[in-house]
C-alpha cells in the first residue's frame, strides 16, 4: 500500500514538474539571430587637390552596412508582448565595430508592443531614419544621398524613449532623447554629446516625429528632427544653445513593379561657425528585370541657401541576386561640387573642394 502510494506521489510529482516546465517553456522569449555581411571594392578619382585617385575596400558600407543582430519577443497575454533588439554594426574590411565603437551601435533597446503600437527604451533608430526607408531606392549605398548628409544612415539616438504605431494606412512615431550621442570616438555616429547634465536640461536633447500614409500603390511620409548641442560636442554644436534641425517630406509610387521615389530635406544648422540653411532634393527609380536583376538609379542635389557651394549627384546600381540571401552588385556615380563644396561621392571619403568626383564599385552581399 505504501509502495503504491509512493508510486502515485512520484507520478504526481513528475506530472507537476512536467507541467511547470511546459509553462516555463511557453513563457520563454523567442529569439532570432540575423545579419548581413556586405563587402565591396571601390575606385574614386580626385580624392585630393593633386587629382589623385584611390582604390580601396570601403569601411562604412557597400550596398548596405554589415550587421549582426538579435531580436526577441515574449507573449504576455491579452495582445501584449515584451520585445527587444540588440544590433551590432561592424566593418567587414577590418573586423572592427562601427557606430563609434559601440557593441550594439545600430540599436539596443527593450520595450512593449500591442495593438496600440510599440514603446522602446534605449538606443533607438529615430524618425529621420524611418522617414526615407520606402522612398530612397538606393538606401545606405556607398554612393547615395548618405554621402551628402552622413546623418541619414546614422539617425539613431542614445538614452531615448521611442514610440511607433501603424493603424491601417496611417503610421505615427516619435522619439525623445535625454542625451543623443554618448560616444566621443568621432564621426557622424559618435559626436560626443552624452547630455544628462545637471543644470542644463537642453544639453544634447533630441526629439523627432513622423507621420506617414501608405497604400499598396503609393505612400507619403513627413518627419521632424531637432537635436541640440552640448559642451565639447562635434560639428560646431558646442553648447546647448546650438542646434541642428531637419524636416523631410518623402514619397513613392508603384507603377506595376517599378518604384519611383523621391523627397526633400530642409536643414537648418546653428553652429559655432554660423547659421547654414540647405535643401536636399532626391529622385530615384528602381526597376526589376525578371526575378534576379534590379536596376536602381538616383539623382540628388544639395542647395546651400545664399551660397554657391552646391553639389549634384548621379548614381546607378545593378544588382544580381543568386538567391534570396546572396547577391552581387556594381555601381557607378558622379558628384559635381561647385564653389567650395567638398562632398565626396563615397560615404566617408574625400574630394578636393570644387572638384567633380567619379567612382565605380562592385561587391557581394550575404544575408542570414
Amino acid at each position: 500500500m505504501n509502495h503504491v502510494a509512493a508510486k502515485g506521489r512520484g507520478a504526481l510529482a513528475t506530472a507537476l514538474v512536467a507541467g511547470l516546465c511546459a509553462g516555463t517553456a511557453s513563457a520563454q522569449t523567442n529569439i532570432t539571430v540575423y545579419g548581413i555581411v556586405d563587402a565591396a571594392i571601390a575606385h574614386t578619382d580626385n580624392v585630393d587637390a593633386a587629382g589623385h585617385g584611390m582604390t580601396k575596400m570601403p569601411t562604412l558600407t557597400g550596398s548596405v552596412p554589415s550587421r549582426l543582430g538579435f531580436r526577441g519577443s515574449e507573449d504576455l497575454g491579452n495582445g501584449l508582448s515584451a520585445v527587444f533588439a540588440l544590433e551590432n554594426g561592424f566593418n567587414p574590411d577590418v573586423g572592427t565595430p562601427s557606430q563609434g565603437g559601440r557593441l550594439f551601435g545600430r540599436q539596443a533597446w527593450v520595450g512593449l508592443k500591442g495593438d496600440w503600437g510599440m514603446l522602446q527604451l534605449g538606443r533607438v533608430p529615430n524618425m529621420t531614419f524611418y522617414s526615407m526607408l520606402k522612398s530612397d531606392v538606393l538606401g545606405p549605398n556607398l554612393f547615395s544621398i548618405s554621402s551628402i548628409d552622413l546623418y541619414i544612415p546614422n539617425a539613431r539616438s542614445d538614452n531615448a524613449i521611442g514610440y511607433m504605431g501603424t493603424f491601417k494606412e496611417v503610421t505615427v512615431g516619435a522619439t525623445y532623447s535625454f542625451g543623443r550621442d554618448a560616444s566621443a570616438a568621432g564621426g557622424p555616429a559618435a559626436t560626443n554629446c552624452p547630455g544628462e547634465v545637471a543644470g542644463d536640461a537642453r544639453a544634447c536633447r533630441q526629439f523627432t516625429g513622423l507621420f506617414g500614409y501608405d497604400t499598396q500603390r503609393y505612400g507619403v511620409t513627413a518627419s521632424y528632427d531637432k537635436l541640440y548641442g552640448g559642451t565639447g560636442a562635434a560639428f560646431g554644436l558646442t553648447g546647448s544653445g546650438r542646434s541642428d534641425r531637419r524636416i523631410t517630406l518623402n514619397g513613392y509610387v508603384m507603377l506595376g513593379r517599378t518604384k519611383v521615389g523621391g523627397g526633400v530635406m530642409d536643414r537648418k544648422t546653428d553652429a559655432a561657425s554660423g547659421l547654414v540653411e540647405s535643401d536636399l532634393y532626391y529622385l530615384g527609380v528602381s526597376q526589376p528585370f525578371g526575378a534576379a536583376l534590379t536596376l536602381d538609379a538616383q539623382v540628388a542635389r544639395k542647395n546651400v541657401k545664399g551660397s554657391a557651394d552646391d553639389s549634384t549627384m548621379l548614381v546607378a546600381r545593378l544588382t544580381y541576386a543568386f538567391s534570396k540571401r546572396t547577391a552581387v552588385y556594381g555601381a557607378i556615380g558622379r558628384m559635381d561640387n561647385q564653389g567650395k563644396a567638398a562632398i565626396a561621392l563615397d560615404a566617408g571619403g574625400t574630394v578636393a573642394p570644387g572638384r567633380a568626383q567619379n567612382g565605380i564599385m562592385t561587391g557581394i552581399r550575404h544575408t542570414f
